[in-house]
């Protein structure tokens, strides 16, 4: 039996969304910025595919920009804001995505933008009252939090935060990826200035995302060399990719109420059963169904002699899970978000990340599985 719990670092292909990419190789192969036939009606299905998506998010097609990935698309925001919108300070915590830390710190290092990063509540949220502090203290910042945490799912109040930053006249990009997609999110009612999607965490394809770009700001493109993307991101358009995720975030988002609540159900379940079968278990993050994601649980198991070699044996018995993010090329060293929220060093660590595929079946020959093991 082999059972896929690695969710949150990508997600198995809807059959819907591969057939659709299909039939689009098949048909559609011109270039879109070219102003024959062919260009002409591949131009016309990634506009499609943009209003799409705009019209789900309830915001203009004008600011859905596609990217290569959910990375790039951080990339952007980050580095945009401070190009382009006169930022001299970001603020951020220590457990965002490599993706945000990363760039932060070498735009930091390069003398382009201060850091400071917000202090964390035990679930490693972002504490409200230090964020207001830091946010009178920097005015004109760009804050940059994750909406859900990749690795321990624990939700940030994005109002919340948005209206901390309007009162101290801070931009306010939010990276969504683990959320877009896997609630309805609607973009009239958010006040802020980036948020970011990854096709492939909503069963859609790898190498394609988009940036969410607030029509009042004006950027430069951070590639350059053509004037695609409303002369946003240089580069012929992934008309493949663009499809696929314009199909799987349509899947994704309906019925997604439904969707929720089985899946909710299902880690519930899954978090009484570890409960009662292995005793000493506990969990990080938040695992409330109001505070964290429904699709992600981080699992926090008793000392054990056998924890070095858990993942491996695992994935011997047909079981994929990850010990924290899998977005780092090869990646199998320490979690700097365990780091973040102060996880003990003898204390071994499994993330189990569900989806709409996911079975009950597969849940409890995980469990029964882990409690031989360990």
């Amino acid at each position: 039996m082999q059972v896929y719990l690695d969710n949150a670092a990508t997600t198995i292909m809807d059959a819907q969304v591969i057939d659709e990419m299909t039939q689009t190789m098949k048909d559609i192969y011109g270039n879109p910025s070219a102003i024959h036939t062919n260009g002409r009606q591949a131009k016309a299905v990634v506009e499609l595919a943009r209003k799409s998506i705009a019209k789900i998010l309830q915001c203009h097609s004008s600011e859905i920009i596609f990217t290569g990935s959910g990375t790039e698309a951080d990339n952007m925001a980050l580095r945009c804001a401070v190009n382009d919108l006169g930022v001299t300070h970001i603020i951020t915590s220590t457990i965002e995505h490599k993706a945000v830390l990363d760039t932060a710190k070498t735009l930091e290092r390069k003398g382009w933008a201060k850091v400071s990063y917000v202090k964390l509540d035990v679930y490693g949220k972002a504490d409200l009252k230090d964020l207001e502090s830091l946010t009178k203290k920097h005015p004109g910042s760009l804050i940059s939090l994750m909406h859900a945490n990749n690795e321990i799912g624990s939700l940030n109040d994005v109002h919340a935060i948005s209206q901390i930053a309007r009162a101290n006249q801070c931009y306010f990009h939010s990276d969504t990826v683990q959320t877009i997609g896997h609630y309805p999110i609607d973009l009239s009612n958010w006040d802020v200035d980036f948020v970011t999607c990854s096709a492939h965490k909503f069963h859609g394809p790898k190498g394609v995302g988009f940036m969410y770009k607030n029509k009042s700001l004006k950027i430069s493109p951070m590639v350059t060399g053509g004037g695609q993307e409303s002369a946003m991101r240089a580069g012929t358009e992934n008309v493949i990719g663009i499809i696929g995720l314009s199909k799987a975030f349509e899947i994704a988002n309906s019925r997604i109420e439904d969707k929720i609540k089985a899946i909710q159900a299902l880690k519930s379940y899954f978090i009484q059963q570890i409960r009662e079968k292995i005793k000493g278990t506990c969990f990080n993050g938040d695992i409330s169904p109001e505070g964290g994601l429904y699709t992600v649980l981080n699992v926090s198991l008793p000392p054990s002699e056998k924890s070095s070699t858990l993942l491996f044996q695992l994935d011997i018995n047909g079981i994929f899970v990850s010990g924290g993010s899998a977005c780092n090329s090869g990646a199998t060293g320490s979690s700097h978000v365990l780091a973040g929220i102060n996880h003990p060093n003898n204390r071994s660590v499994i993330r189990f990340s569900f989806s709409k595929f996911t079975t009950i079946q597969e849940v409890d020959y995980a469990i029964d599985t882990l409690r031989e093991l360990i």
